[in-house]
């Protein structure tokens, strides 16, 4: 999850957020849907209180500027790999989340956004650090957006 108070008085639990938009990219040959937490409410949430993420979904945390920013997983109950991602679409830095914990992952330098999918699937599907993601532009304002 971003950096920040980890739950809101009067959040609800569970699923029950307003929904975010969705994009789909294409990534180590696959097909990701990503929800889009771009603002700072929804960027705290992340994926907080679920209790699955389908093999093919993740979630886009974007930022309006490159920072180094960190994700930890108090509130997560699903093990999440996360990469950091640079300006430039190149993921910089690749971790594996555990539930339940609040150690801090941070990227070895400034990004502007983090990927989080299942525990294992940038392994499973041979993404590494280095590796470029085009499409990820697709998450900037006014880009065209699924649901």
């Amino acid at each position: 999850m971003g950096l920040g108070p980890l739950l809101w008085a009067g959040d609800p639990p569970g699923d029950a957020v307003a929904e975010l938009p969705r994009i789909r990219i294409g990534i180590g040959g696959q097909t990701l849907t990503l929800e889009v937490a771009a603002d700072a409410a929804s960027r705290r949430r992340g994926l907080m209180f679920r209790e699955h993420l389908p093999q093919d979904q993740g979630m886009l945390f974007v930022w309006p500027q490159a920072g180094r920013y960190g994700m930890w997983m108090r509130n997560t109950r699903i093990p999440l790999d996360v990469a950091f991602i640079t300006g430039d679409l190149r993921i910089r830095h690749i971790a594996t989340m555990v539930p339940h914990t609040t150690r801090l992952h941070q990227a070895p330098e400034p990004v502007r956004y983090a990927l989080e999918v299942n525990a294992g699937w940038f392994a499973r599907h041979g993404i590494r650090v280095g590796d470029r993601i085009p499409g990820l532009e697709t998450a900037l304002p006014g880009s065209r957006r699924v649901r």
